[in-house]
Parts: structure tokens; sequence; C-alpha cells
């Protein structure tokens, strides 16, 4: 009993701090947020209870629609382009000789490791329509009608936050596909190949779904990931032009801090966590399917 008792409060000495700071860091903040969600508060001085109204509000704002459209463009984005392509380049990889492959992981890798004030700075010059590489480079080749204002023209802006948001986070899914694929027994391959299978069907068969859970993994953090958008978006083009690049992150810090409407900006908090855990779940569903 009392080998009993030690091992219980060995197991209590462990869990308890983890539970400490998972309420005080995430349950206690998101019931304040949920409690001034449904209010009016600008975020100092008097407040009133407002009920549901601010959640009614967001039903029939334009603005976090569009955030919200331009999030799912996102994850549909990193889902269908970004992680095939991330795949297919760390199976490449796997295949070199250590020392190429080293050298290019780390070109590769080498966005994700930069700071996002470095990397937003860097593709806003890039961008630039006076005094930007890629427009002189247009310019260069007689190119000079697709010469424009990437960031603040309505046509190209979404696509040029979308190209800066991948290719920052390129890295870390070939990395992680890279690593898994390196964990693949060789044995698995070759008797597939001794049965006849060729190297697609080895990739569809065999591969895929032995690193399934890893592919899992990355998708579940593409999605978090490109619901919490909001660095780069802020330091680039802050939600413009006309809110056409706006995201949920940028938008409910915007409506909580800078225009003074923090019940509204907690409601959009909430419904954020929301729509974040219901993604989640879809994408983790849809991966077991397709892993059975």
């Amino acid at each position: 009993m009392a080998a009993v008792a030690r091992s219980r409060a060995a197991i209590a000495g462990l869990i308890v701090p983890g539970l400490c700071v998972l309420t005080f860091s995430l349950v206690v903040p998101l019931g304040f947020s949920a409690y001034f969600s449904i209010t009016d508060s600008a975020g100092f001085g008097e407040y009133h209870i407002v009920g549901a109204d601010n959640y009614r509000e967001i039903l029939g704002d334009e603005v976090f629609c569009r955030s919200l459209r331009n999030v799912v463009l996102l994850i549909a984005v990193t889902i269908f382009l970004q992680n095939p392509i991330a795949f297919v380049l760390a199976a490449v990889l796997s295949r070199l000789s250590a020392r190429v492959s080293r050298i290019l992981r780390t070109v590769y890798f080498v966005p994700a490791v930069l700071s996002l004030v470095v990397v937003a700075k860097l593709w806003v010059d890039v961008f630039n329509p006076t005094f930007g590489v890629l427009d002189k480079l247009l310019r260069a080749v007689g190119l000079d009608a697709l010469a424009v204002s990437w960031l603040s023209n309505p046509r190209t802006a979404v696509a040029a936050v979308l190209w800066i948001i991948v290719w920052q986070g390129f890295g870390w899914a070939l990395l992680f596909y890279y690593a898994a694929l390196m964990t693949v027994p060789r044995e698995l391959e070759d008797a597939a190949r001794v049965d006849g299978a060729s190297w697609p069907q080895i990739y569809r068969h065999v591969i895929i779904p032995y690193i399934a859970p890893v592919i899992a993994a990355v998708i579940v953090n593409d999605v978090i990931s490109s619901m919490k958008q909001m660095e780069l978006i802020y330091l680039t083009t802050a939600g413009g032009p006309g809110q056409l690049t706006q995201f949920l992150g940028v938008y409910l810090y915007q409506k909580a801090f800078v225009t003074g409407e923090y019940g509204y900006g907690n409601a959009l908090s909430v419904v954020f966590v929301v729509v974040s855990l219901v993604l989640s779940l879809v994408v983790l569903r849809g991966m077991r399917a397709l892993a059975r």
C-alpha cells in the first residue's frame, strides 16, 4: 500500500504542475475572453453585458467572412500544393548522398529560421513596384504589363501574401517529411520491389501508410498555423488593400486593440478557437479515413 501511495504521489507530482500551467495559461484566459465577448467593453472603463449581440454582428461581418475565406484558401494551398511538393522533394533528398542532402536541406530550411520581420521586409522590397527585384526583372524581359504593385494591387495582393507565407513555412514541412521517410525500413521497400511493385505503388501502398501519422500531424499543424497567421500579414499588408488580405488573427487584434472594440474582439477570438477546433477535427477524421 505504501508503494502504491508513493506511486500515486509521484504521478500527481508530475501531472499537477502541468495541469496548473494549462489552467492558468489556457483555460483561465479563454474564460475571461468568453466573458468579455458578451460585453461592449472597450478595454477600459465601464462596460455592459450585451448578450449575444457581438456574435450576431459577426454573422453579418463581411470582413470576418473574407478573413475566414482567406484562411480556408491558405489551408487549401498548404495542404494541396505546399505539402505534395515538400513530400516529393523530401523523397528525392532521401535518395541522394548524405552530403548533398544535408546541403540542400539547409538551403530549403533557411527561410523557416529567419525572423518574421526579416522575411516581411525582404518580400515587401522584392514586391516593391519602384525598386523591387521582381518588377525590374519583368521589365527587363519586356513584360512591363505584368509589373504591378503586388502587395497593394487588389488582383495580386492575396496571391502575393500566400506566396510569402508558403515560402517561409515550406522548410518545416520538408523537414518533417524527410525525417519520416528516413524512418521507413528499407526491408519493406525491398519486399515490395520483389513482389513487382513500381515506385509509385511502393509510395502509395507502403511508404505513405507507414508515415501517415506524420502526414496527419503536419496537416493539422498547417491548419492551426493558417488559422493563427498574423505577423506576416500585419508586417506586409496589415489586411489591405481594402481588407482583401485580412486574416482572423490580424482582424481580431485590430478590433480589440486598435479600434477599441474589445468585447467584439473577444467574440472573434472565441469564434476563432471554435473554428480552429472544428477544422482540426475534420482534418484528423479525413486523415484517419485515408489511412484505412
